[in-house]
C-alpha cells in the first residue's frame, strides 16, 4: 500500500504534463472529483490537484514540443544528488538534473536503461501527496517494460527495492514483479512491473513507461465517467483474482492511468 509517511524509494508525488490545463482539470474533476489549487508562479490553469482539501497530485505544462501527455511518478529520496550519481552509474540517463523548487524540496527526472521515465523528490517544505490508498487517490504504481530483468536490477540498485515475482492473475501468462521499499514489510508494497513486447506499447511507440493506479469505490462507474468525458478505455473493466476490478484508461490527451476497486481484504 502507498502511504503518506514516505520512506526512501516509495512513491511520494505525481504530476501530469499536458498542453491544455483547463481541459485536463475538467476531465479529472468530473472523473475523480479533483479541483485545482492554482500555483501562482505556474502558467494560468496549472496547479495542484486536490481532493477534499488534500493534495493528490499536480498539473503542469509539457516541457517540449515533441513531449506527449503523461503522468510522471516521483519516488522519495534523501539526497537527489546521490540518486543522480547512482542513476548514471547504473546505466540510466538524467533528463532534469537536481533542481530547487522554491523551498518545497528538490527534484530530478531520469530515464531508466530500458527507456521508462521517472523522477525523485528530496523533500523540504513539501513532503509529497497528502492522501493515498483510498478512492480518488494514488494506490499503486506500475511499470510496463520490455526488459523486466534489466529494470529489476536497475531499480534495486537505485532504491534497494525488494522484489518478488508472482504469476499474473487469472488466465494471463507471464510474471508480475511486486515492489516493496527497502527495510519495510510487504504491507508497504507500492507497485509492480510487467514485461510486455514493444508492439503492445502502442501509445508510447514501444517505449516503456510508468503509470499510476487510482482507487475507486466503483470501477465501472468511474470508467463510465472516463468515457463520458471523452477519455478512452483500452482494457476492462474486468476482475483480476486477488486484486480487484480494474480498467486501463487514458484521458483525452492520451495520458494513461488505471482505475482499481480493490478486492475485499486487499
Amino acid at each position: 500500500m502507498i502511504t503518506t509517511d514516505f520512506v526512501p524509494g516509495s512513491p511520494c508525488w505525481l504530476d501530469l504534463g499536458v498542453r491544455d490545463a483547463r481541459a485536463a482539470a475538467a476531465f479529472y474533476g468530473a472523473v475523480f472529483g479533483w479541483r485545482i489549487e492554482p500555483y501562482e508562479p505556474a502558467p494560468d490553469g496549472f496547479g495542484f490537484f486536490q481532493l477534499d482539501g488534500r493534495t493528490v497530485g499536480a498539473l503542469g505544462p509539457l516541457s517540449g514540443e515533441e513531449a506527449r501527455s503523461s503522468w510522471m511518478i516521483y519516488f522519495s529520496t534523501s539526497d537527489a544528488d546521490a540518486a543522480t550519481r547512482a542513476v548514471e552509474r547504473l546505466g540510466g540517463s538524467v533528463r532534469v538534473p537536481p533542481m530547487e523548487v522554491e523551498g518545497a524540496g528538490r527534484l530530478a527526472q531520469y530515464t531508466d536503461p530500458v527507456g521508462a521515465e521517472f523522477a525523485v523528490w528530496e523533500a523540504a517544505g513539501v513532503r509529497g501527496i497528502e492522501a493515498a490508498d483510498e478512492a480518488g487517490t494514488l494506490t499503486w504504481v506500475e511499470l510496463c517494460t520490455t526488459d523486466a530483468s534489466a529494470a529489476r536490477g536497475f531499480y534495486r540498485g537505485l532504491f534497494g527495492w525488494e522484489t518478488k515475482d508472482v504469476a499474473m492473475p487469472g488466465d494471463s501468462e507471464g510474471t508480475y514483479t511486486l515492489l516493496t521499499p527497502a527495510g519495510v514489510s510487504e504491507e508497504r508494497m507500492h507497485g509492480g512491473m510487467v514485461e510486455v513486447p514493444a508492439e503492445y506499447l502502442q501509445m508510447t511507440g514501444g517505449t516503456p513507461y510508468w503509470h499510476p493506479v487510482f482507487g475507486s469505490d466503483d470501477c465501472d462507474a468511474t470508467v463510465a465517467g472516463v468515457t463520458a468525458q471523452r477519455g478512452t478505455v483500452s482494457m476492462g473493466p474486468e476482475d483480476a483474482p486477488g486484486v480487484g476490478r480494474l480498467a486501463v484508461c487514458a484521458d483525452p490527451s492520451g495520458a494513461e492511468f488505471v482505475v482499481l476497486t480493490p478486492a475485499p481484504g486487499e
